[in-house]
Parts: structure tokens; sequence; C-alpha cells
């Protein structure tokens, strides 16, 4: 899960952030409506997690925009704003859930969740191809039945890969999928996870390999 994190309070942009990665997400933060609507033009995210209290206004104001822009991203507003006129208003203006500051991590985990098994954001619980299987939901990959162990990283490259099966990835649709844009990284990354995860589908006898167009992007395919 790609996740925009709307928030100017540090210290919870850096337990939020710290939280969502343990749970193998993806996390871009921001800090004003500004900058989020310059992230949502430029990049696309699963959902948004955002403040009503910003710098440059109120948060429920981004959500109008979107909504009247056809942009149909799922927005879970946080907010220490939480008495019944505020829920309201927040669902009012097209925000998909509304959680009260205070919180606990556990039940916006459970939120996020709820929101992304709806219809329109849950892909195929699994998919397949050659001997291996891909399980959305848990983030797992199985070769004939056997777990094959990855790490995260590995898991959203091959994750990205097996949503468009058969068909080119673009390198910077791989390099959105698995960092985000505050990540310090080295330009050779990518090839890196995507090296590591070749070699386990061989020794594994997937019956799948990574293809590449060096500087263009991969595909996943199935061996002949």
């Amino acid at each position: 899960m790609r996740v925009l994190l709307v928030e100017d309070e540090q210290a919870m942009v850096a337990v939020l952030r710290s939280g969502l990665v343990r749970h193998d997400m993806v996390v871009d933060d921001v800090a004003s409506l500004a900058d989020a609507d310059a992230a949502l033009d430029n990049d696309i995210y699963d959902v948004v997690l955002l403040d009503r209290r910003l710098p440059d206004g109120d948060g429920l104001s981004l959500i109008k925009s979107l909504r009247a822009n056809g942009n149909v991203v799922p927005v879970l507003v946080l907010t220490a704003k939480g008495d019944l006129v505020d829920r309201v208003a927040g669902l009012d203006s097209g925000a998909d859930d509304y959680l009260g500051k205070p919180f606990a991590f556990e039940e916006l985990l459970a939120r996020l969740r709820a929101i992304m098994r709806r219809p329109a954001n849950v892909p195929a619980d699994i998919a397949r191809i050659g001997r291996m299987s891909f399980d959305f939901t848990h983030r797992e990959v199985h070769v004939d039945g056997v777990l094959l162990r990855m790490p995260r990283r590995e898991l959203l490259v091959v994750e990205a890969l097996m949503r468009r099966m058969g068909r080119m990835v673009l390198r910077e649709t791989l390099m959105e999928a698995v960092f985000g844009m505050n990540d310090d990284i080295e330009s050779n990354a990518l090839d890196t996870h995507i090296s590591r995860a070749r070699r386990k589908f061989t020794d594994a006898n997937a019956g799948v390999m990574i293809s590449g167009i060096r500087g263009v992007g991969y595909l996943l395919r199935e061996t002949a």
C-alpha cells in the first residue's frame, strides 16, 4: 500500500511513518495542502491520511478539490476535531473514513484494511503464474504451495509486477511502489532487489522470470 501522509506535526509524522513502514507500506509525507496537491498530481497513492488542521488551511478543502476533479483516492481524515458535527462534515466532504485523535495505531490499521477491502480498491485475492502464486491479502509468495520467504522490498517489487503480469512495468512505477520519496536510496537499489528476486525464483524452480529493458522497466512472465 502506498500512503500519502498529510500532517504538519513532526512527532506524529515520525510515529505514523515508523508504524506504517513496519507493516509493509510505502509512505510519503507532506506538511501542507499545497505540497499534498503537488504529490497527488505527480504520484498515484492507494490512500491518503489527512490531518484537518494544516498551516495553509482545512484539510477538507483538499478532499473537495479531489472529488471535484474526479479523483477517487480513498481519504482517511485524522484530526483532533472529532465531535459529531466535525465527523459529519468530514464524511460529507468526500472522506472515506474519519478517526479522531488520539487513536490506537491498531485501529488505524484496521480502518486502512477496511478501506482497501472495498470493491474499487481490491485486486484478486491471489494471482498465479507458472508454479508461483501471490497472495495480495497477506503479501506472500508461494511456489507449489510452499512459502517462499522474501524481505519486504522484494515482495513490493513482486507485487507491482504481479499486478501487471505479462506487461512491461516502467522503472519509475516500480520505484514508486517500493520506495517513498523521502527514502535515501542508491541508484542501483531497485536492480539489486530485482536481481535477488530473480535468483530466488530460479532456485525455487518457480516457472517464472523477470525480464527487463535496461533503463526502461521490467516484466514478469512465465518461462517456457
